[in-house]
């Protein structure tokens, strides 16, 4: 299903093509069921959070409207303590609010957002309250299928690249963005696998320097141990006894008288 682009990342970068290795074969696909908005809405919900605790609040929103994705309308009507007693906080309450109001005010036009290319949609949704640059690039890649993006503030493409190349430390955006040059127009794939990477535990085989990790285990057997009838023991019949006779007595004499101040 992705053969030209993972051809194409191995071509371009042989790091990555260690990770492909480790990975396996690519099961990214994009979510085409349901909404535009209710993609939105979902991206929302799960921000800053667990999947398992997102996922319930999400699942008890929609089972809410007959277990589907509310429209913009039933979001702005719904009453507020309706919408909080499914586990929403008051700050995302206000985000979902403020996309719903968009929609319905025609500020936002939800339904051809896929129309757009992919700087036009991601300005557009980051007028939204709640919505960033992260949370459209998640909607590029996992609501529309984008091929070609790079969540380049993504905490776990930092630490998969890190780990991929054997950094010392997490990359910045910037450098994020300079190595993943190489595998344009197939971004969204290799970011795939840096995810994936992170699941694998695998570090030797895609890595070299910092943030290796052996998955050898060191076998308590092996350990050698001291046989205390090797240590020396000190005779003490062996220990010179010092002469008294032999110490050198010193010459009153000979000694200097001290500089005078």
């Amino acid at each position: 299903m992705h053969r030209k682009a993972i051809n194409h990342l191995r071509r371009a970068d042989p790091k990555l093509a260690a990770v492909i290795d480790t990975v396996g074969p690519c099961r990214y696909e994009a979510r085409a069921e349901g909404t535009h908005l209710g993609a939105l809405v979902r991206a929302i919900v799960y921000q800053q959070l667990s999947g398992k605790a997102a996922a319930t609040i999400h699942s008890r929103l929609r089972a809410l409207f007959g277990d589907r994705d509310p429209t913009a309308a039933e979001l702005l009507a719904a009453p507020e303590e309706t919408l909080r007693g499914v586990g929403l906080s008051r700050q995302k309450l206000s985000y979902l609010r403020d996309l719903a109001a968009r929609v319905e005010q025609g500020q936002l036009p939800v339904d051809s957002l896929h129309e757009l290319d992919d700087d036009a949609l991601t300005e557009a949704l980051v007028e939204v309250k709640g919505i960033g640059r992260w949370t459209a690039q998640m909607f590029l890649m996992f609501r529309l299928g984008r091929p070609d993006i790079l969540p380049d503030l993504d905490l776990g493409i930092q630490k998969g690249l890190q780990r991929a190349y054997g950094l010392r430390t997490k990359p910045t955006p910037k450098e994020v963005l300079r190595h993943g040059e190489k595998w344009a127009p197939y971004r969204t794939i290799a970011s795939w696998y840096l995810w994936r990477l992170l699941d694998t535990g695998e570090v030797e085989r895609v890595g070299d320097g910092a943030g290796r990790r052996s998955t050898k285990k060191r076998d308590p057997r092996s350990a050698k141990k001291r046989d205390p009838r090797s240590a020396k023991k000190r005779d003490p019949r062996s220990a010179k006894k010092r002469d008294p006779r032999s110490a050198k007595k010193r010459d009153p004499r000979s000694a200097k008288p001290s500089p005078r101040a």
